[in-house]
């Protein structure tokens, strides 16, 4: 498999750009690491890891050959998703670190649903399919292969995300309160520019 320069180039700014960014995945996995850890925050971040390649291959089914039935289904999940990012924005406000020797962990299940309501991450996908891949190549495995390398690279994105929430979790514990209405005002700009783009 082989792009041509300019289009592997671009294709490749396209995916960093869009993974890298703030996102509502990103900024739980941020969240959720300044409150829990890594240890007790780990259930959330592979939940929202295996969301991620789940969604990713939904992405490459859908431009195989499903685009007709995905759209519809986009459509409501941009209000599905806008509705559970308001709701994860009440939970992250509400939230303070959990108390030492707690034994409280980040949930598996609340990371991996984010990621199937996520519109940004279906958009991402299908865009980078349909704008740099589908020209070049149309099998369903070569369609698999550039979202799961997608997936990957989302992966390490988050996974950077979570980093940088390890850095500063002595900051967070001492400003938790504004720092919870910062991350929830981030999230509350993604569920708006969900519903903006109507």
């Amino acid at each position: 498999m082989n792009l041509s320069g300019p289009i592997a180039f671009a294709f490749s700014s396209y995916v960093l750009v869009n993974a890298f960014t703030p996102g509502p995945g990103n900024i739980l996995a941020l969240n959720t690491m300044t409150n829990y850890g890594w240890k007790r925050g780990k259930p959330l971040f592979f939940g929202i890891f295996a969301g991620y390649f789940i969604v990713q291959a939904l992405c490459a089914l859908s431009v195989y050959g499903l685009e007709r039935f995905l759209n519809p289904v986009l459509a409501v999940m941009k209000y599905a998703g806008a509705t559970y990012i308001f709701y994860l924005m009440a939970e992250i406000v509400r939230s303070k670190p959990p108390e030492e020797g707690s034994d409280k962990t980040a949930s598996w299940l609340r990371g991996f649903i984010l990621q199937f309501v996520n519109v940004k991450i279906y958009l991402f996908g299908i865009t980078a399919l349909t704008c740099y891949i589908v020209p070049h190549f149309q099998s369903l495995a070569s369609l698999i292969l550039f979202e799961m390398l997608i997936a990957s690279v989302g992966t390490c994105a988050t996974l950077t995300w979570i980093f940088f929430g390890g850095q500063f979790r002595g900051f967070y514990i001492r400003h938790f309160r504004l720092i919870n209405i910062l991350s929830a005002l981030l999230l509350g700009q993604c569920a708006w520019a969900l519903l903006a783009n109507d």
